[in-house]
């Protein structure tokens, strides 16, 4: 009996062929949202389309599942589609979100990625990855945590959600470790953040059983931050309510406003109460790579755990989070169980290499490696050029709507997004959300720029006017040009809704 191969006897030459095919359309892609390209198309963002649109555009790919692989003329009209049809996040226009574009090197190492399509979970299928993992996050962990040079680390997951969620479950396996085999048991875990954290706080505590009533939602000041003795009240509260003190999260970039908690003071408290002391840095946290702006990161070296994404500031290709501790040896502690048939035992006391066994999953990507080479491509001095320029875009901008009464800016930008009204000059009414809509989606519509928008976080705020933009500035090719262009692109996008207005 001979067995014949469904696939390509040589997989090299069939990836030649498709390599070929499809590496003009992407560079293509990039070169038109390039500035400094003479492609450079300003509207090659991606017009906006309903999912209607989307699903109509495809319709002639979705018919059937016959094979195309020898079709190359409608393999390359696939492969084009959904470039085209997609948003093109390497143009400068794409300022809706707190991660930006790829870039070359983040390409490459993706592209090795899965070209090795290993799992990192056990040492013996991945031993650079591993050995690298280890590495890359000590040297992360040393930028947060000042006092434990030689003990801290991470390790990635998918996502600062899961960062975390996994931070959570650490806190109550280390500081209650009968939770392991009896669950929550009689203990009511109380979990204390501010009322501007990332939603994924409330969902750790649904998923670990804690119930999100066991969440309490802690005042903030004027400027976003946690209010510290607000903080106390809630846990001294909770405790004559028959909880028991668990966690405390606070947060170097809130989602909307950027803000970055007060961490000494947070940690006082933390200690004071004997909780876990956690900081959600997945936006905000790598301004540690920037001399003048690592400030805002004052105490972070007292937390028990960090959760920073390199995704976001850093450019990195998503997902890139990692979770960091200031000893490393407490992911085994708090996670490991006896699977003999996966972990065989770590052949010496070194570090343990066999990663997912300081996780609660299993199979695992590689991420720590898209960080590790942007890293050594561009250098720590490369990172830090790319934060500082992203804070000098922000202040940029906010000199530039200066000029312009119609802009007010809401609040005082402590990252990277700049949240702001933009009320046209005929408008008298006290709800700016029709106007905020109206132009986010003519800007996107024009396929010129993708920008945010949001409620304001603090309902019965002073300067509360419905939803407002929330536009982010994290790209490294934003230049005075591209922000002069936006600012005009919003002031004539207010001019049309006053024309449309007047036709009703």
């Amino acid at each position: 009996m001979s067995l014949q191969t469904p696939l390509e006897t040589n997989r090299a030459t069939e990836l030649d062929r498709l390599l070929a095919l499809v590496t003009p359309k992407i560079l293509q892609h990039i070169e038109e949202s390039d500035p400094s390209s003479s492609n450079f198309k300003q509207n090659a963002l991606g017009q906006y389309r309903s999912p209607a649109e989307v699903k109509s555009h495809f319709a002639q790919f979705n018919s059937d599942f016959e094979p195309i692989k020898n079709d190359e003329q409608k393999l390359q009209h696939l492969i084009n589609s959904v470039l085209d049809v997609s948003v093109n996040t390497w143009n400068p226009g794409f300022l809706d979100k707190l991660y930006a574009s790829n870039n070359p090197i983040g390409v490459i190492s993706d592209l090795i990625l899965s070209v090795l399509n290993t799992n990192s979970h056990v040492f013996t299928v991945s031993p650079v990855l591993s050995v690298l993992e280890n590495y890359v996050a000590r040297e992360y962990g040393r930028l947060f945590f000042k006092d434990h040079q030689d003990t801290c680390g991470g390790l990635t997951f998918s996502g600062g959600s899961w960062s975390n969620i996994t931070s959570l479950q650490m806190a109550r396996a280390l500081l209650y470790p009968d939770t392991k085999i009896q669950g929550n048991g009689s203990h009511r875990f109380a979990v204390y953040t501010s009322k501007h954290c990332h939603y994924s706080v409330e969902k750790a505590a649904i998923l670990l059983g804690l119930g999100s009533g066991s969440v309490f939602k802690v005042a903030v000041n004027d400027d976003g931050t946690m209010h510290h003795e607000s903080l106390e009240a809630a846990i001294t509260d909770s405790i004559a309510q028959g909880f028991t003190p668990l966690y405390i999260n606070a947060t170097a970039g809130t989602t909307v406003f950027g803000s970055f908690d007060a961490f000494a003071p947070i940690s006082r408290i933390a200690q004071k109460y004997r909780v876990w002391f956690h900081i959600d840095g997945s936006w905000g946290g790598n301004v540690v790579f920037s001399r003048r702006h690592r400030h805002r990161l004052d105490g972070c070296h007292t937390a028990d755990s960090i959760t920073v994404n390199p995704h976001k500031m850093l450019g990195v290709p998503t997902t890139c989070s990692f979770l960091l501790v200031p000893h490393v040896g407490k992911f085994q502690q708090a996670m490991s169980l006896d699977a003999p048939y996966l972990f065989h035992g770590r052949e010496s006391d070194e570090e343990n290499f066999d990663l997912a066994d300081g996780t609660m999953g299993c199979g695992r990507r590689a991420d720590s490696f898209k960080l590790y080479m942007a890293w050594k491509y561009y250098g720590t001095r490369g990172f830090e050029q790319r934060v500082d320029h992203a804070y000098d875009t922000v202040r940029y901008f906010l000199q530039a709507t200066r000029q312009h009464p119609n802009f007010a800016v809401v609040g005082d930008p402590a990252c990277l997004q700049v949240c702001f009204y933009y009320r046209p000059k005929s408008y008298e009414g006290d709800d700016l959300t029709p106007v905020t809509r109206y132009i986010s989606r003519e800007l996107h519509t024009q396929g010129r720029y993708l920008v945010d928008f949001s409620p304001h976080p603090q309902a019965g705020a002073q300067d509360e006017q419905g939803e407002f933009f929330r536009v982010v500035f994290n790209s490294p090719i934003l230049t005075d040009a591209i922000i002069d262009d936006l600012v005009t692109a919003i002031v004539k996008a207010g001019e049309a809704f006053e024309r449309d207005q007047r036709k009703i």
